[in-house]
Order: structure tokens, then sequence, then C-alpha cells
């Protein structure tokens, strides 16, 4: 396990309680107590990047104060492996990848690779997503019980890439999706389990209107002319270009700047080549900042998002998109498209609003650049929503859940 990863995070169960009551931390310290000192192994592709890793970021180290031994670890994987997993991933969402024998032999042979070297020691193994799937041949050997968790939207998959997975999600005791809409017809158990945010996170915590205007300055933005911001990995499935597209047509009648910023990810090697793509077409545009912003930089996406007018999501697909509700948190207006689980957090015209196209898209930041009372309203309604749904205190309390139900599912009837 990343030691220095889990080391950083050491927020205190006892901190969230101003936020969600005294009732939910006890409720999860009884959930706890019933799994103490339990080993459950979390496995991914890296410690970085992406929505995956700054999850179990915060809730491995919560996981650990209720007792339970929770541990971290990544596979090992060359950029071949990556790129394959790259068409994986966007071959599940539906997107139009030529998967060749080559990819699969690649996929096979760095996985097998990792059968032999990855240490796996645990009573319940959780699995995150396609990269380590292959794991599960273990499961006769080491017993225990053995978890999927798809943190993407599966509900119409390449069905050559969901055919070769589908072998080995099987052998799964159970497996794990963020909405019901991206399940498939199982022999095991399904569990939804949406993902979460961390509001005492450097992403989401209060900061200073001092350290906001610091972040401003050191990116040249101006505070006083109306911002339209979309946080995001630099990825096709985000569409950046379509962002750019949509922002070119409001600016005809309304002044305002556009700041797409977001990193890469170790598993991810397509994002560099994305970057130079969007870099490329925003051009010398005065009103269209391009960031590409490192790791550990959450202070500054927490920045960037508090200052926004408007937060923009324009997925082509999506897992989740916890952008979304890291700006709604902070009470900012969204534009979001409706695809995978942003309509769960978007209430279209009550927690933000959905488009479906550029057209979409421009028309609905129009309606809340022109009408402020509006985009307030939106953003107060948002921040409760996500008091409710989205917290890393319910998904704490999901996972203990799930663990208890393939564990020992009479422990559950017994609570």
């Amino acid at each position: 396990m990343n030691d220095t990863v889990i080391s950083h995070y050491k927020t205190r169960l006892e901190e969230y309680q101003p936020i969600v009551g005294s009732n939910i931390i006890d409720e999860l310290k009884l959930l706890g107590s019933h799994l103490a000192g339990r080993k459950v192994q979390n496995i991914n592709s890296t410690f970085s990047g992406g929505g995956v890793a700054e999850i179990l970021a915060r809730i491995v180290p919560l996981l650990q104060q209720l007792g339970i031994d929770a541990t971290w670890d990544v596979i090992q994987g060359d950029d071949a492996f990556f790129n394959v997993t790259k068409k994986f991933h966007n071959a599940l969402h539906g997107r139009d990848e030529s998967i060749t024998t080559d990819d699969l032999d690649i996929f096979m042979e760095t996985s097998r690779r990792n059968n032999e070297s990855t240490a796996l020691d645990a009573d319940i193994f959780y699995i995150h997503d396609p990269q380590p799937i292959m794991l599960i041949e273990r499961k006769k050997s080491l017993g225990g019980k053995w978890i999927w968790r798809c943190h993407v939207d599966v509900s119409h998959p390449d069905k050559v890439v969901w055919k070769f997975l589908r072998k080995y999600v099987v052998g799964y005791d159970a497996t794990v999706f963020s909405s019901p809409e991206f399940s498939q017809q199982l022999p095991s158990r399904q569990y939804m389990i949406s993902p979460s945010i961390d509001p005492l996170s450097d992403k989401n915590r209060e900061i200073s209107q001092s350290v906001i205007q610091s972040v401003l300055d050191k990116y040249g933005l101006d505070n006083g002319k109306p911002m339209v911001v979309q946080i995001s990995r630099f990825d096709y499935l985000k569409d950046p270009l379509g962002v750019i597209q949509a922002f070119r047509m409001v600016r005809k009648g309304i002044d305002c700047q556009l700041v797409l910023a977001g990193g890469t990810a170790t598993d991810d090697p397509e994002s560099t080549q994305v970057l130079e793509e969007v870099r490329e077409n925003a051009g010398n545009d005065p009103d269209i900042k391009i960031l590409p912003i490192p790791p550990g930089s959450d202070l500054e996406i927490n920045a960037l998002q508090r200052a926004a007018t408007v937060v923009f999501q324009k997925s082509l697909k999506e897992g989740f998109g916890l952008t979304i509700s890291e700006a709604l948190w902070k009470s900012k207006p969204v534009v979001a498209t409706a695809v995978g689980g942003i309509p769960q957090q978007v209430r279209n015209k009550v927690t933000g609003l959905l488009c479906h196209s550029v057209d979409g898209a421009a028309y609905a930041l129009k309606q809340l650049l022109s009408n402020p009372d509006y985009a307030a309203w939106l953003g107060k309604n948002g921040h409760e929503h996500v008091k409710q749904n989205f917290l890393i205190t319910r998904h704490v309390k999901e996972y203990l859940l799930l663990f208890l139900a393939v564990d020992n599912p009479s422990e559950i009837i017994n609570l």
C-alpha cells in the first residue's frame, strides 16, 4: 500500500459530525464494530489521477479508523497495457474502438504478470475497474470474498469487450455499479453505490477569498468577468472541444471567459494528446484558459470552482462525474449533459440544468449567466442535494453494508 498517499488523509471521523450529525457517526461506528479486524484489500491501477484514486485516498483511512484492516494497492503496467485499457474504457462506454487480438494478448499477458507479482492477503478483495479484473483467477487458491467495482457506465458496452471481460466478472461474488442503469445481466449479486465527495478535503473545504484571488492571479484570470469553468481530466469523453464550441456561441452575446482545467493520469496515456488538441483549438483566444493542473493541486481546483460563475460538465459519456457534486457543494449553478451518473446529481431545473447538445449547452449557459438569481437558487438546491446524497459518510456506510453482505449475510439481519 502507498502509505504516503494514505497518511496524507487523516481526517478524524468526528470532524464530520458538525456537517452530518452525531447519529450518522454513531451509526458508522456500530457498523464498523461488526467488521472489526476484517482485512479488506482495494486494488486499482493508479494512486493518482481520476476519481477512483481520489475516493480511495479518502475512504481507506476512514475504514481504518472504524477498526477495519483496510489497504490499497495498485497493479503495474506499461504504456502498451494502459493504451489497451483506455480502449476498453472507451468501448465500455459505447464508443467505437478497434480491439485487436494483439490488444487482448497484451492485456492478458500483463494481467498474468500482475497475478504473479501482486501480493494478495485479505478476507475481502475489492477490485476496481477492468485493469486488475484478472486477479480473480487467484480466488480459488486464496479464498475470501471478491467484489468487482465498476466505475464506468456499461449500460451499452461494445459487445466484444464486454464478452471478454464478462468471463472474469462472473467469477466475483458481487459487483458494484454507480447507478442501476449501468448494470448488466449477471449471475452474482449486484449493488448500487454512488461515488461521493469529502467536504473536508482541500478540494471542497471552505477557503478564504484571498486564497481564491491568489489562484486567479496566478493564472491571469479576471475576477470581474463572468467565468465558465470545466474541471476534468483531458479526455475525449469529457468533450473539451464541445465546451469551447458552446462557449464561443455564448460569448457572441455575453462577455465572459472560459477555464478548462484538469490533469492527466498514469493509466490514461491518451490525455496528453487530448490536451494538445484542446490547446490548438483554443489558439490564442485571450478568453480561453487551458490549465493542465498536476495531481495534488486540490486547493487550486477548489478556488477555481468557487470563483466560477457557472460550472460546466459537457461529458459525452460519464461514469458519475464527481466534479458536479464538488461544484454543487459549493452552491455553484451547473450545466451538464444528461449522461451516465450526471442526472443523479443534476435534477433538471431544480439543482442545475441538463443539456443534450452543444446548442442546448450554450442555451443553458446563457440562461444562468443572464439570470444570477435563478443561478443562485439552483446552486442552493444543489448544495442541499449533495449534503443528503453524495457525501463521504454515506459512501462509507454503504461500503460497510456491502462488506457485511458479502462477508457474512447473517450479520445484516442481526444489526
